[in-house]
């Protein structure tokens, strides 16, 4: 979790070096109903701290070592905590996926909606954002993609398979609403628009499940540099999807009617 760049009303500047002497100088300052609202702001931030620090480390493990091969004392060794800890946070290691799954989503689901809500875009501009947030998302998260790729293949549960679908059906209503946009200024051709995004995101996946593959077929060099590898993919995957997407959607390029 990053500290705030500047102070906001009722927030601190940095984070103090000891509790003894931030609570000594707070209370030489202010006064004790003040100290104690300050002091539960700070126990706030690093409360989440902690719990997102969790949450990292286990989304690495799973994407490593998959969900079923990962232990809690596998996170709290990695994660330099304790196992109370993440009983305290989450009580089981699935109830920390969902967590895991559920911050993932929300942050997707927030992008896209901001999106949608930006008008000094054009349809045509939104359809590039949203190939660029994609393919940087993913690749920059590729643990917790890998992640999802197993959890899709096996739901370990009712719970965490209802949660996944559904945060990704209101991700889908996003980018529906984006190509609807479109269609209605007459940009856009009709499509069928669940498989348009399968196309977006299936042609990512093809090429992040398997670093071998995917150097042997783009010509990349196997022992790239990790940054490297993923600036070269990055910009291949976004010139060929942004192509591939104006010929699909290209109002220019109807068909006639589709079937869904």
């Amino acid at each position: 979790m990053q500290w705030p760049a500047g102070p906001m009303p009722g927030e601190f500047l940095a984070p103090p070096r000891s509790g003894v002497f931030y609570e000594i100088s707070i209370k030489r300052l202010f006064n004790s109903n003040v100290c104690l609202t300050l002091q539960k702001q700070f126990e706030k931030y690093m409360a989440a701290d902690k719990r997102e620090h969790i949450l990292s480390v286990a989304e690495r493990l799973f994407g490593e070592k998959g969900f079923d091969g990962t232990s809690v004392r596998d996170i709290a060794q990695a994660a330099g905590v304790n196992l109370a800890m993440i009983s305290y946070y989450f009580g089981s290691k699935e109830k920390l996926l969902e967590a895991m799954i559920e911050l993932r989503f929300e942050y997707t689901y927030g992008i896209l909606e901001e999106l949608n809500k930006d008008q000094s875009l054009t349809p045509w501009d939104k359809i590039d954002r949203l190939v660029d947030f994609y393919v940087n998302r993913i690749l920059n998260n590729l643990p917790f993609h890998n992640l999802m790729f197993q959890e899709a293949i096996a739901f370990r549960s009712e719970e965490i398979k209802e949660k996944i679908i559904a945060m990704k059906m209101r991700n889908l209503q996003q980018i529906n609403q984006i190509i609807k946009d479109g269609q209605e200024k007459k940009l856009f051709r009709q499509v069928d628009i669940p498989m348009t995004v399968g196309t977006i995101i299936g042609t990512i996946s093809s090429y992040t499940q398997s670093r071998v593959y995917s150097c042997n077929i783009l010509a990349i060099r196997e022992d790239e540099d990790d940054d490297v590898f993923r600036e070269k993919l990055s910009k291949r995957l976004k010139v060929h999807l942004k192509h591939l997407l104006r010929a699909h959607l290209d109002i220019r390029n109807d068909t006639g009617p589709v079937e869904n």
